[in-house]
């Protein structure tokens, strides 16, 4: 299985092309972040899932960065920031927005919920709907941010368990590898 995700793992080349990484190309020259090994993957998969559901901007270099100093695999750490995306923000949010919300106990009443959605429209309508959404995630506030929290932490931690778990060595490799 391991040399079918090569070919969708970028490579250090690639990934050294990127003017935007320049200031880390000393660092990004050491083999152990490259290396496909249990540790180095299951680290990598951990700080990108973290990174790409706490952070909305940036989240690729802060998980570089973080993958640099614990010696996680950097291509793969990557990867995992683009958890989310177009397709998978809204859900993503809105699950956090729901986790924040019961823990502050903030749910809203079927009559507030239709009022936000309104209000929502409405934003939409008078200001596109791109800042019609930024406003409205700044409004979330407290169980938005809570929730994401909870999020890439949980997912972090489940996502270095089951690379652990799932990790079968190959060829030539220890059991520990």
């Amino acid at each position: 299985m391991l040399h079918h995700t090569k070919k969708w793992i970028p490579s250090r080349e690639e990934l050294l092309s990127k003017p935007w990484l320049r200031p880390l190309w000393p660092y990004l020259r050491d083999d152990r972040l490259w290396h496909l090994n249990r540790h180095s993957v299951a680290k990598a998969v951990a700080i990108g899932l973290f990174f790409g559901l706490l952070l909305p901007v940036a989240q690729i270099l802060f998980a570089v960065l973080v993958a640099v100093a614990l010696r996680g695999h950097v291509a793969i750490c990557a990867a995992c920031t683009l958890i989310t995306n177009p397709f998978t923000f809204p859900p993503i949010y809105w699950l956090a927005y729901q986790i924040g919300s019961g823990i502050l106990g903030q749910g809203l009443d079927p009559v507030t919920a239709e009022m936000v959605a309104q209000q929502r429209e409405t934003l939409a309508a008078q200001h596109g709907w791109l800042e019609g959404l930024w406003m409205t995630l700044q409004s979330a506030g407290a169980p938005l941010a809570l929730g994401l929290v909870i999020l890439a932490v949980v997912m972090s931690v489940l996502g270095y368990a089951l690379v652990h778990f799932f990790w079968k060595p190959h060829h030539g490799q220890t059991p520990h590898a």
